[in-house]
């Protein structure tokens, strides 16, 4: 019966009570709690906001510090190059075996000296917490929150461990060279096996007993502003291996560092931390996690249990944002919504609803059409109504609250996505178009009138002088509409399947609730409907 409740829910009369006569209606379809909204919306802005008075101080300090440190970083990377050209001189930009030996042991512990002397140059007060675990006991470090360029501090805090980099990136001229020094697992972007290479050679360097160095993972895989962590993606955790946690903190009054889509670029970044006095840094090295059996063959639990236990230690919340939703904040600013609008936790919402991107992504243009013209990208009654070529009537309402899931009065992108999967897609398979238009083709000739379409629109929604001209035309190519013209329809705008078999739900709800002995085998309604012939008996209703 839980078919009959959603109709119910959705429908503003019920059958034989006459039309436009608004019936008792029953509690809403109850929420999941898995789709409720997340506790932090945006994690992906930041806002600094700087009073005059900091404005003048960063005036006066930039005077003085800002040449200082910018040639002081030029001549420390200066300084690195010779290093990091003799620890891969000779070496291919692929590594096959480890860099070891007196190479090794000068170079990094050259590098590692520059690397401090560089942060401290730039105005860095790095505090570490916690003991580093050695490579036989966590051959993984995992660090987060991910919020800027300058978490390369805890690269060179853990001692110049190896990353997971862009393959682009070991081409930039003096950087790439001391890149490709720690030995960089390096992924690639236009070779179609990269994602499997990349986790094959992360499984070979974890199970290599210390041969190679640690590596250091960022899980999140983009950056946010330290409200939450992200969805964690699991190619660190493939493995199976202890990893040890490492939490990023910046405990300053003033944020001169979080590098987000929305926010300050990486200049002014850089200029802004450059003007002030001192930056501090908090590194804390956590207990090293073991994986149990179960954890070791499922990745993802093992990463969302690492997850909870560096959240819990930050005080913050998690989210399934990923860099997915990244992705659709950039689509939803080109379609002139607003950035945030694309934010749906990409990561729950693809698992639980069997959505891929593209799908989403094209859910987002329809999405864009009817919101355009609203107020802060989101969707109100009025704008469903008018995208529907329907009146706001008690049944709209009733179908724009199903979709309204937080109850504010509008829809978010979230919301409708979830709507559709929930609500429109499971009623809009082949066998219900086909039961919506033999219930709409009264007279059983396989095509659908003007006049056929009014009559159940207006018994289905409660209003007897619905005006369905406008709908109707842009479904039919001429005077009626084929089968294959509302399939088209149909499949193409689902947001109309709840409306088309609201009738038919409510005559078998109607069926269910009566007498036993008066009970026929629920299915269609009879077409012989009008919106003056309501009191029919369950006798006249046809059987499948």
């Amino acid at each position: 019966m839980s078919r009959c409740a959603q109709a119910a829910a959705v429908a503003a009369t019920v059958p034989a009570a006459g039309v436009g006569n608004v019936g008792l209606r029953p509690p809403m379809v109850p929420r999941q709690a898995s789709f409720f909204p997340p506790p932090v919306p945006n994690p992906f802005v930041q806002q600094t906001h700087i009073g005059s008075a900091r404005r003048v101080q960063i005036f006066l300090l930039g005077i003085i510090l800002l040449p200082i440190r910018v040639l002081l970083v030029a001549l420390i990377l200066l300084l690195a190059w010779p290093f990091a050209a003799i620890s891969t001189v000779c070496c291919p930009e692929k590594l096959i075996h480890p860099v070891t030996g007196w190479r090794r042991k000068i170079t990094q512990t050259a590098l590692k000296f520059l690397g401090r002397a560089m942060f401290f140059s730039m105005g860095f007060i790095v505090s570490v917490k916690g003991r580093i675990a050695s490579p036989l006991e966590a051959p993984v470090f995992v660090a987060a929150p991910h919020s800027t360029f300058f978490d390369g501090i805890a690269c060179v805090v853990a001692g110049l461990p190896s990353m997971v980099s862009r393959n682009e990136n070991a081409q930039v001229p003096l950087i790439g060279r001391m890149l490709r020094a720690v030995q960089p697992i390096l992924v690639s972007r236009v070779d179609p096996d990269s994602r499997k290479n990349t986790i094959n050679e992360i499984i070979k360097r974890t199970t290599s007993g210390g041969e190679w160095p640690q590596i250091l993972v960022f899980p999140e895989g983009t950056c946010t502003n330290r409200s939450c962590l992200i969805t964690f993606k699991p190619g660190a955790f493939i493995p199976g291996v202890p990893v040890q946690p490492v939490l990023l903190r910046y405990p300053n009054k003033l944020d001169t560092v979080t590098w987000t889509w929305q926010g300050y670029t990486f200049i002014q970044l850089c200029m802004l931390t450059f003007c002030q006095l001192f930056t501090k840094v908090e590194v804390e090295f956590m207990p090293v996690q073991v994986p149990n059996d179960e954890e070791k063959n499922d990745p993802v639990l093992f990463a969302n249990k690492v997850r909870n236990v560096m959240a819990e230690a930050l005080g913050i919340p998690v989210t399934d944002h990923t860099y997915e939703d990244c992705r659709l904040m950039i689509s939803a600013g080109q379609l002139t919504l607003p950035m945030e609008a694309g934010l749906v936790e990409f990561t729950k919402i693809s698992r639980k609803l069997k959505l891929d991107w593209d799908g989403v992504r094209k859910q987002l243009d329809e999405y864009a059409s009817i919101a355009s013209s609203s107020k802060g990208g989101r969707i109100g009654i009025d704008e469903f109504a008018k995208y529907l070529k329907l009146p706001v009537s008690d049944v709209l309402r009733q179908l724009f609250a199903l979709f309204d899931r937080n109850h504010d009065g509008s829809i978010d992108f979230r919301e409708y996505v979830i709507g559709l999967a929930v609500l429109c897609n499971p009623a809009n398979t082949e066998e219900i178009i086909q039961v919506a238009f033999k219930l709409f083709d009264v007279d059983e000739d396989g095509y659908i009138t003007e006049e056929e379409f009014s009559t159940i629109l207006q018994a289905s929604l409660g209003v007897p002088d619905l005006d369905v001209s406008g709908l109707f035309k842009e479904i039919a190519q001429g005077d009626s509409i084929s089968f294959e013209e509302f399939k088209s329809f149909a499949l193409r705008h689902p947001e109309y399947a709840k409306i088309f078999t609201t009738y038919l739900d409510l005559q078998t709800c109607h069926v269910f609730s009566l007498p036993k002995e008066v009970q026929t085998t629920p299915s269609i309604a009879s077409n012989k409907v009008s919106p003056e012939k309501h009191e029919e008996s369950a006798s006249d209703k046809k059987d499948d």
